[in-house]
């Protein structure tokens, strides 16, 4: 079965900056589940799934614009200290706030004594990133995973 929008797919990945050691590995683990053509992977490595099949091995460069976007400069705010309750903040450590729209991977830009600034941009904002993609399994997707919008069972969200 060829892979198309509303296919579940099973793969497994390993993203590289182009020239540079693996940043990370879904291979130690459990292959990850998605459903095709509801955002739930960067755009550009969904893309390349497309007309993929189970067994299929293939590698991609995705651009910035295709991946976590452009890294924004202003994109840094202070938070009030207080906000990281009994955590040792070091510049460069990434730590999840709680802000009104839920939880959000946050980096830490620069720690004062009452505040401390973040920077909002996914770490790989602004990266040409390179992915090793196995499929794994293909099959088509529920109508209550379409509905959802997101894998039920194996690999997929248990609900």
């Amino acid at each position: 079965m060829k892979i198309q929008n509303n296919s579940v797919v099973r793969f497994h990945y390993t993203v590289s900056e182009p020239g540079q050691p693996p940043v990370e590995s879904s291979r130690e683990r459990e292959a990850l589940a998605i459903l095709v053509g509801h955002g739930n992977i960067i755009p550009g490595l969904e893309a390349a799934m497309i007309d993929k099949a189970e067994g299929d091995r293939f590698e991609v460069t995705v651009a910035p614009e295709q991946a976590y976007g452009e890294r924004r400069e202003n994109f840094v705010q202070r938070v009030p200290k207080k906000h990281f309750r009994n955590v040792r903040l070091v510049r460069g450590q990434q730590v999840v706030l709680e802000t009104s729209m839920g939880p959000r991977a946050v980096t830490v830009a620069k720690v004062g004594a009452t505040v401390v600034d973040v920077d909002l941009n996914h770490p790989m904002a602004g990266k040409t990133l390179v992915f090793d993609v196995e499929i794994v399994g293909v099959r088509e997707a529920e109508a209550v995973e379409i509905e959802h919008g997101h894998v039920h069972g194996d690999g997929g969200v248990q609900h």
